[in-house]
């Protein structure tokens, strides 16, 4: 199983030629983000095979420089967002500090932490403008894959569109963390404090897996 396997199997459905054509349009008639090239970003840095954990956001980040195809991630030179900069503050207060207080959470990526939007593509400054065109039936479809071929992978869900996902995944055979959404409007209801990054690596060690160096 890879994820080329998955994504070749949902490219001959109605509602992905729809989404396509869509998003062709988008991208011609208007200005999209992340960049064409990155949409699919985190499977490209994150192996099927060598899955662990799995961040589940909204949208891209909608402002101009700021989306890479990474949930929550900007690049480096980019001043963090303010969901990012609560992000940094819960990994400071659960494990004392960060390989990624620049924002960009590549290295994540690149140690099996599949960093992925429920909706990939956003317009600019206009947040949810591709809610409902048929990127939700394409995630869905990856969650639910790896909840059925993977085995002990920590879910990350934070905020009720992602706790929302819960009912795609097998409970029995994953391990599922969640919280409020790390923007500033809910972060101080339950996001800080919630440890998600000490309890993942606690649970990577009980499976002899290698931790996460957040």
């Amino acid at each position: 199983m890879t994820w080329k396997n998955i994504i070749e199997n949902e490219k001959p459905k109605e509602y992905y030629q729809k989404l396509e054509t869509f998003i062709d349009k988008r991208y011609q008639e208007t200005v999209v983000y992340p960049h064409k090239k990155n949409i699919f970003k985190a499977f490209d840095l994150t192996s099927f095979e060598e899955l662990k954990v799995v961040i589940i956001g909204q949208d891209p980040y909608h402002q101009k420089g700021q989306a890479q195809g990474l949930a929550f991630s900007t690049p480096k030179e980019i001043k963090n967002p303010p969901s990012m900069v609560n992000i940094l503050k819960e990994i400071h207060s659960d494990i004392g500090s960060s390989t990624c207080d620049d924002g960009d959470l590549t290295s994540w990526a690149k140690q099996g932490v599949l960093l992925i939007n429920t909706i990939l593509t956003v317009e600019d400054s206009t947040p949810k403008s591709h809610e409902k065109k048929g990127w939700e039936v394409f995630t869905d479809t990856i969650i639910k894959t790896i909840s059925e071929h993977k085995n002990n992978v920590v879910f990350i869900l934070w905020g009720a569109g992602a706790i929302q996902k819960l009912k795609l995944i097998d409970e029995s055979k994953h391990h599922i963390l969640t919280a409020p959404h790390p923007s500033p409007l809910s972060s101080y209801r339950g996001f800080f404090g919630c440890k998600h990054f000490s309890q993942t690596n606690q649970i990577l060690r009980s499976l002899h897996k290698k931790e996460i160096t957040w």
